[in-house]
């Protein structure tokens, strides 16, 4: 006969096994208490730092960091530019208006003081950036708060110049323009790892440790993204002059990646490395950057949805798909951003590219699995990862340079982003 702890366990266990049938849905009330454990949470990661203290530079809003812990060696306190953007994600509502507001205000800020958006608010991340979502956020709170034209062309006057200035800059300190009009990661100190780490996948086997050298396929969507914005804001100040311009350049920008980074066989876009000049080998997700965007036509939206099975696991989307041992980046570094490890902000970029063409059942499937997978670990240890191992989905991740984290920022918004979208919605 069992006992009460065992048939628990049983229950637990069976409960588990459920979760990842690809036919069960989600309830509100299979969600629930995660989501009111993240709800609390924010208030654990929120910052006020208004003056700079030794390395930690002073913001003028309050602000959120991407974890909460104590006694580690590597507690957060500064704000990070992509983490920020991922976020917010979820919690554009009414309630937290003032704190997101402030957190796109501490971005300009930012980027008045040093021409530069920094990795995050360290005097020492200064010398590089992180992955530009600033026209998006700009877009984001504009549309959901009914922001007025005066703010959207403030707004957007500092990220066209972020535009010039960072990502296409020709010379020291923002050598990122080197090839045919892309840009690529950099870092002031010219280290190709420390360039990598500008692209937030740090560490990735997608630039093979010579991040310099490669034409980021994500980066250049980005980049896409912004003259599409800025094209969007001339139209809405009737410029169509300039609204023409920045579609030509947004135009030239494709056909470019299309010739580079695009291949027809495997149905995917690829990292170019200009130094060799020819695609990187690593199959990612990066590669749906350009569907998000609305860069993609509609044949070769298809052929990534089809390359999809690459990457989708029992838990989610892996970052890359499962390479060949010889393929793996030489050294010591360890990979996070790859093979079997998922990541909350590269699965809201699919799920909404998938959305934006008309893939609604893969949105949603992926999505829910992605729900499950934080469900499973968070039911079972009652905290949310940095990230997660979507192939055995009841393993740890795969640690990466520095340690594990638990919180999470990104991971919190995006679980609550994807609850709101396909469990409210079907309520």
């Amino acid at each position: 006969m069992l006992s009460p702890l065992d048939k628990a366990k049983e229950l637990v266990t069976h409960t588990l096994q459920l979760s990842f049938r690809p036919d069960k849905g989600l309830t509100a009330e299979d969600v629930a208490e995660a989501r009111q454990y993240i709800a609390k949470y924010w208030s654990r990661v929120e910052r006020f730092h208004p003056k700079d203290d030794e390395s930690l530079l002073g913001l003028p809003h309050p602000y959120l960091v991407p974890s909460y812990r104590t006694k580690t060696g590597f507690d957060y306190n500064e704000m990070y530019y992509w983490d920020s953007y991922f976020m917010v994600q979820g919690l554009l509502d009414a309630e937290h208006k003032e704190l997101v507001c402030g957190i796109l205000d501490n971005l300009l800020f930012l980027f008045k003081r040093f021409k530069v958006i920094p990795n995050a608010s360290r005097t020492y991340l200064t010398g590089r950036s992180q992955p530009p979502f600033l026209t998006s956020f700009i877009f984001d709170l504009y549309q959901k708060y009914d922001l007025d034209k005066d703010w959207l062309k403030a707004s957007i006057e500092v990220a066209q110049e972020e535009y010039q200035t960072v990502w296409m800059g020709v010379s020291k300190p923002n050598e990122r323009q080197v090839y045919r009009g892309l840009s690529r990661h950099y870092d002031i100190n010219y280290l190709h790892d420390l360039a990598e780490a500008e692209s937030g996948w740090d560490m990735t086997p997608r630039f093979e440790r010579r991040a310099l050298n490669f034409l980021p396929v994500d980066l250049n969507a980005l980049l896409y993204k912004y003259e599409e914005d800025f094209a969007r804001v001339a139209r809405i100040f009737d410029n169509k002059r300039e609204a023409a311009q920045w579609d030509a350049a947004a135009a030239a920008r494709k056909a470019t990646m299309d010739e580079l980074m695009w291949d027809h066989i495997r149905g995917l876009y690829y990292d170019y490395n200009y130094v060799k000049q020819k695609r990187g080998n690593t199959s990612s997700l990066a590669a749906y950057y350009p569907m998000w965007a609305g860069m993609a036509d509609e044949k070769q939206a298809a052929a990534l949805v089809r390359a999809l099975r690459r990457f989708e696991h029992k838990g989610g989307l892996s970052t890359t798909d499962a390479l060949p041992l010889g393929q793996f980046v030489l050294g010591s570094l360890p990979t996070q951003w790859a093979y079997p490890n998922g990541w909350a902000p590269l699965h809201v970029i699919i799920v909404r590219a998938l959305e934006r063409y008309g893939y609604h059942r893969d949105a949603r499937r992926i999505a829910i699995k992605w729900l499950k997978t934080n469900l499973q670990w968070f039911n079972e240890y009652h905290v949310f990862l940095e990230k997660y191992n979507v192939v055995s989905p009841e393993k740890p991740p795969v640690k990466g340079l520095y340690p594990s984290q638990t919180g999470f920022g990104w991971t919190n918004a995006v679980f609550e982003r994807f609850c709101q979208d396909y469990i409210d919605r079907s309520a």
